[in-house]
């Protein structure tokens, strides 16, 4: 990963949370851990180099684990320090999980240990989620986060096109789709214009 030494840092000390805490709350996949670096942090660090100018509000739903949204935030912390990075995360132990990250890597977010769709609307420039739900059951959650005129970053793997052609009967958008870096069959779908058909 192209960080500085300092970034590179805080991200080797979430990496040694991570694998502290998952045996007993399971952030990632056990499975996923030998190749932690690629499946999650790399991952999850392509999405902050989408990000637009101007853009100063990041709203992570369903953080888990923390990807992308703790990524993007320790990794803002240099690269973009005007962007502020919220993550919601119902499940209190994976958000005492987050908040000792931001805690030891000494970065900035605010942890929401709340059900996404009963979070005061965040009205964020960027909404990302990744492996929350469904496009056609995510929309409803990034449609009451996002403001007007925001964009949605979603990664979504192989079933992405079947994902879209469902939303499509009930919502209209803008879509996007920039292909994944770590994944030859993944993409991230970006999403503006949101609105609900009919």
């Amino acid at each position: 990963m192209n960080v500085s030494r300092e970034t590179m840092a805080r991200l080797e000390t979430y990496a040694a949370l991570l694998r502290k805490w998952n045996p007993a709350i399971n952030l990632v996949a056990k499975s996923t851990l030998p190749d932690l670096w690629q499946r999650h942090f790399e991952d999850s660090a392509q999405l902050l180099g989408l990000c637009p100018q101007g853009a100063t509000t990041w709203c992570d739903l369903g953080s888990g684990g923390g990807f992308p949204g703790m990524v993007v935030a320790i990794m803002a912390r240099e690269a973009r320090p005007d962007l502020r990075v919220s993550l919601v995360e119902s499940d209190q132990r994976k958000a005492t999980f987050l908040r000792a990250v931001a805690r030891d890597t000494g970065t900035e977010v605010v942890v929401h240990a709340v059900r996404t769709e009963t979070l005061t609307p965040q009205g964020a420039d960027i909404v990302s989620a990744r492996a929350l739900a469904p496009l056609p059951l995510l929309l409803p959650y990034i449609d009451r986060h996002l403001r007007r005129g925001g964009v949605a970053f979603l990664p979504k793997g192989a079933n992405a096109d079947a994902e879209l052609a469902e939303a499509l009967a009930t919502w209209r958008f803008e879509v996007q789709k920039t292909p994944s870096k770590t994944d030859p069959q993944a993409v991230i779908l970006h999403i503006e214009g949101l609105t609900r058909a009919g």
